[in-house]
């Protein structure tokens, strides 16, 4: 017996917090692959940490989105039950700790590049949700900023040192910033969710937080000697459901338990 997938509501709302909880999960996800893997032994605690930080930050997100519009769902139904497409995270947190080469548990470079994009685009958004007209994301985001601005600082410091080290590390930094700037534009994309999101008052349009992000994130290159990378015609769609092929992997993986014995607690 498997425990069926449940129908999430497609109102604004709901969907803006799905995008930001569901990135919070599957990078949190992702990042607990290193547990027992990182190459030293403070870099195991501190990603496992920052994990944990995210699933956390996903937890509160989840709970609330289950509260709106009388949907009646809890946390784990939201992270556990739904089916691929009602997934609403960006690309970027998907995709394997090594890039597109598939080591398990990856490239600590592109690793650490990623939680530097992703944890500075974290940091501006909640500094904006903090005065949400919703007084529970306006809470959780209060908690969360402190959290995020760890996250982006440490991530930040591994950046400049590899970026700035070795012949090796900075091959491999370049070779990550190559690889992850492809998916930057998903971001900041915004459409009618956003625009319903910014006339209730819940949090920002995503293209508001570019220009911030862009000036952070140069200087943060410049330091670390890494060019930014030119713009590409590509564009990434996980936040509006379509995924790439990592996504089922990951979803095996963090669903097995609840899809095979229904309703399991500890």
């Amino acid at each position: 017996m498997t425990t069926p997938s449940i129908a999430v509501k497609q109102t604004a709302a709901v969907q803006y917090l799905l995008r930001i909880g569901d990135t919070a999960l599957i990078l949190g996800q992702r990042l607990g692959e290193w547990c027992g893997h990182a190459p030293v032994l403070e870099e195991d605690i501190a990603l496992t940490n920052v994990a944990l930080d995210l699933i956390g930050q996903s937890r509160m997100l989840l709970t609330r989105a289950g509260q709106l519009d009388g949907m009646a769902l809890d946390e784990d139904q939201l992270a556990f039950l739904r089916d691929e497409r009602d997934y609403r995270n960006v690309t970027m947190a998907e995709l394997p700790n090594g890039a597109l080469r598939g080591q398990r548990p990856g490239d600590f470079a592109f690793t650490t590049l990623r939680n530097a994009m992703l944890a500075t685009w974290f940091r501006l958004l909640w500094e904006k949700l903090r005065d949400s007209s919703d007084a529970e994301l306006a809470a959780i985001a209060g908690k969360a900023v402190k959290e995020a601005r760890y996250h982006q600082q440490h991530a930040a410091d591994w950046v400049v040192r590899l970026g700035d080290g070795t012949d090796e590390s900075a091959h491999r930094m370049r070779a990550a910033l190559a690889e992850l700037w492809r998916y930057v534009p998903e971001l900041f994309d915004s459409d009618t969710i956003d625009d319903a999101a910014t006339a209730a008052g819940l949090g920002p349009r995503w293209s508001d937080l570019r220009e911030p992000w862009l000036v952070e994130m140069h200087a943060l290159l410049a330091e670390a000697r890494l060019d930014v990378p030119a713009d590409s015609p590509f564009r990434s769609t996980a936040k509006q459901g379509v995924h790439t092929e990592h996504m089922g992997y990951i979803l095996a993986e963090l669903q097995v338990l609840q899809r095979a014995y229904p309703g399991g607690v500890w």
